[in-house]
């Protein structure tokens, strides 16, 4: 697998030795749990492409859909849906039905690491297949990075310096392609509890992803 080239996600991918084991206690301990490397979630070629960080052990991780079960998702969805881009404003099972309109949902790591913290090697190990994703979209899409973290991913899947796109809350940064690259904090528990992201924050940057792809018709 190279770095270099977007590649097809891999269902059984087990490149990260560490996330591998840590997949199989999870399935030990809840074999109810979905507990595999978690799929893209939404419409093909989309205009907007959001890029978290890595499957909750109780939320993605248990029902195979990004940001569904868990809390980031509560906050996630609703918002997509007030802007247009969801069917729906809660995201409860893979099979309830909801719908995303020309927008997917991927993660920077596709497997639930350790006190959901990844390492290096595994998130340069899932660059092929956030690359696919980027390479999916149209020069007029516009890229959501969740946190430091998914930022930093897009810019390396890219190939891009990473000191000419610092991350900033509310960042807008246009990539070399024409492609448009949106920052927001994490909308994680710890990050909305302690008000470092409020749902006016949120909905301020998706509300901006949504007048920039309306712009181009």
């Amino acid at each position: 697998m190279s770095d270099r080239g977007g590649i097809p996600f891999d269902p059984e991918c087990q490149r990260c030795q560490r996330l591998a084991g840590f997949l199989g206690e999870v399935r030990r301990a809840h074999p109810g749990y979905y507990s595999r490397p978690v799929p893209s979630f939404g419409v093909d070629g989309p205009r907007l492409l959001i890029v978290g960080l890595a499957p909750g052990l109780h939320g993605a991780n248990a029902t195979g859909r990004p940001f569904t079960g868990d809390y980031a998702g509560e906050l996630l969805y609703r918002t997509l849906h007030q802007k247009g881009f969801s069917s729906a404003g809660e995201s409860v099972a893979r099979d309830d039905g909801l719908e995303l309109s020309d927008c997917r949902i991927t993660n920077a790591v596709r497997c639930v690491p350790p006190q959901n913290k990844p390492v290096a090697d595994e998130v340069r190990n899932c660059l092929p297949y956030l690359r696919n994703e980027l390479d999916s979209t149209g020069r007029d899409a516009v890229v959501l990075a969740l946190g430091t973290i998914a930022h930093k991913a897009v810019i390396s899947a890219l190939a891009l310096r990473q000191r000419d796109f610092p991350f900033a809350h509310g960042a807008e940064h246009r990539l070399p392609d024409g492609r448009i690259l949106l920052d927001s904090y994490h909308c994680s528990r710890y990050n909305t509890q302690t008000r470092r992201l409020t749902a006016e924050m949120f909905g301020a940057v998706v509300g901006r992803a949504r007048v920039l792809l309306d712009r181009q018709g």
